[in-house]
């Protein structure tokens, strides 16, 4: 089993920068993906940015040039956002997904999820 807990949001003003953190616990061998998804009151959540475990990265035509991911290991993943707009204010959600693995027993196709964590963009 995996859990992950998210930090760093917090509120800025349009053109300033947060780094959000992703510290994953349990088994964590068990992880293949992370990412970051964002939800804003009233909208689905969406994809910003994912990165593989051999470091592959995605990220949504909205953030690209300004947000950055990155990952350490196989506990942590960071997503680095640089001149915030006000269309940015949502929760942040940090994310992975599984490999198998035999020991410990990992289980392919499972989907785990942070809390989230709150970012406010102010103009």
């Amino acid at each position: 089993q995996v859990q992950l807990v998210e930090s760093g949001g917090g509120l800025v003003q349009a053109g300033g920068s947060l780094r959000l953190s992703c510290v994953a616990s349990g088994n964590t061998i068990c992880i293949s993906d992370m990412g970051w998804y964002r939800q804003a009151p009233g909208k689905e959540r969406e994809l910003v940015a994912t990165i593989s475990s051999s470091g592959d990265t995605y990220y949504a035509d909205s953030v690209k040039g300004r947000f950055t991911i990155s990952r350490d290991s196989e506990k942590r993943t960071y997503l680095q956002m640089n001149s915030l707009k006000p269309e940015d204010t949502a929760v942040y959600y940090c994310n992975a997904d599984s490999a198998p693995i035999p020991n410990p027993p990992c289980f392919g196709g499972m989907d785990w999820w942070g809390r989230g964590t709150r970012v406010s963009v102010s103009s």
